[in-house]
């Protein structure tokens, strides 16, 4: 099939239900509400429709043959779609590789792939089902001036299908016509329908980092980062953010908290609050909860004031409630709630040291142990009698590293027969003491009916 050069000039997308004439056939599965069109060599075809957030999948009846020939056809015609708008802005072939190429025919993306790469060869059409505006939304005025603010990094997080795009095209329009700021966009592919002046660049040679360094040449007042997803995006997120560029990303994820956490590990503790204060969660086109992020220095709660750190609080806009506290924990980053245990359970950080000692104690000697804590910044280990100087080590090495590691936390060994009966003995036998367990069951170990004393009691065998 013959291909089209990839066009590195800026484009503007088409505005909204505007594309060129596609052929008929395409063109009778584009009804109303339907935001995507999925054709398959030798299956019927099927639309997903609906408005946001209650999309159905529904199969359609048509009396067209959708066999392998007819779909390379048609993937042709919409090639040759592309050349013959070449005057318009919003068409053009966006990737074209071996066994795949995407097509943008003004609000149209149209994604096609065939053997190797997919199993037969296929055709899917996605439109926006939605155009919304800010007010549209009703958020809170508080809300709007922080969206609005450029030093600011925002994400806006939710499954796909729950209206995220929708979202961050309002934004960035409200940004561009009432704020009048200048706001440019990078996504791969671009995908968010948005006014002419807007500039939207894809990844420059197929690296969004390289797009990153021409973004600061053209002094945008905002970006919106458009599917965030791969490390390197959220790194490129950071670097962005820390340039001083207002930044709102896109991201899937399940709730608030989990967008917070995919961040964790690309970027250092002390600089999340700085690329990161504020989170929306969208679920079915509406704002669920919005969360932001505050740096103080205090311990933890369940943790003594000697024991104090620096803490990122996850709070809830614009109640001001606390949810969460991320800090360093040993060698983790811990990520804590705050509230809402049962009565009599262990605190989030208790929990999280006891987990914490009994992994580390399993790698330093090769055997579980069990944990209690006697008050709020002592504990207990319970280990095979035989490890226990090995825990302690040369003049109590062991254990004052592991008090380190723990923030300070006062430590016991004890062996498993001094354990309260309160506590159970680790599940996986293999890892257990064989003479701690006997002196636990009360059984000697010469009364064990091993070795030689076990045969005193046998009849001898008379000699001729």
């Amino acid at each position: 099939m013959k291909g089209l050069p990839l066009r590195p000039c800026l484009i503007a997308m088409a505005k909204f239900g505007d594309h060129p004439a596609l052929p008929q056939a395409l063109e009778d599965l584009l009804m109303e509400q339907v935001h995507t069109v999925f054709l398959k060599a030798d299956c019927p075809p099927r639309v997903k429709q609906g408005s946001i957030g209650e999309l159905r999948l529904v199969e359609v009846e048509s009396e067209q043959n959708w066999d392998t020939l007819r779909l390379e056809a048609f993937q042709e015609e919409l090639v040759e779609l592309v050349e013959e708008n070449r005057n318009r802005s919003d068409c053009f072939l966006e990737i074209d590789r071996k066994g795949c190429q995407v097509i943008q025919l003004g609000d149209l993306r149209i994604s096609c792939a065939w053997p190797p790469f997919a199993d037969a060869r296929e055709i899917t059409i996605v439109r926006p089902v939605a155009k919304l505006s800010l007010d549209e939304y009703e958020l809170d005025s508080r809300l709007i001036e922080r969206l609005a603010d450029h030093h600011r990094g925002v994400f806006i997080c939710g499954r796909p299908g729950s209206g995220k795009t929708t979202l961050a095209q309002a934004i960035a329009e409200y940004l561009d016509t009432d704020i009048g700021a200048m706001v440019k966009t990078m996504e791969a592919p671009r995908d968010l329908q948005l006014a002419d002046r807007i500039t939207q660049y894809a990844p420059l040679e197929g690296d969004l980092e390289k797009t990153a360094e021409i973004i600061f040449l053209v002094r945008p007042d905002f970006v919106i980062f458009d599917e965030v997803r791969r490390a390197r995006d959220f790194e490129i997120f950071a670097d962005v953010r820390l340039a001083g560029v207002g930044l709102l990303g896109v991201t899937h994820a399940n709730s608030a908290l989990e967008a917070i956490q995919r961040l964790i590990g690309k970027v250092e503790l002390g600089l999340v609050s700085q690329v990161l204060d504020t989170i929306i969660h969208v679920e079915s086109g509406q704002i669920q909860q919005v969360l932001e992020l505050r740096m103080t220095v205090k311990p933890p709660t369940g943790m003594q004031e000697e024991l104090a750190r620096p803490v990122i609080e996850v709070v809830e806009f614009p109640s001001g409630k606390i949810t969460h506290e991320m800090f360093a924990f040993g060698s983790e980053i811990a990520v804590v709630p705050v509230e809402g245990r049962k009565s009599g359970a262990l605190s989030p950080i208790k929990m999280l040291a006891r987990d914490q000692l009994a992994h580390i104690i399993q790698q330093w000697v090769g055997v579980q142990c069990q944990v209690q804590f006697k008050g709020e910044s002592s504990a207990t280990i319970y280990a095979p009698q035989n490890m226990i100087s090995t825990l302690i080590g040369k003049g109590g090495e062991n254990v004052r590293q592991l008090q380190d590691e723990l923030g300070g936390m006062q430590l016991n060994i004890e062996s498993f027969d001094e354990m309260p009966e309160s506590l159970s003995m680790p599940k996986n036998k293999h890892w257990q003491d064989v003479s701690d367990q006997r002196s636990r069951d009360s059984r000697a170990w010469e009364y064990s009916n091993r070795g030689n004393k076990g045969r005193k009691n046998k009849p001898k065998k008379s000699r001729r």
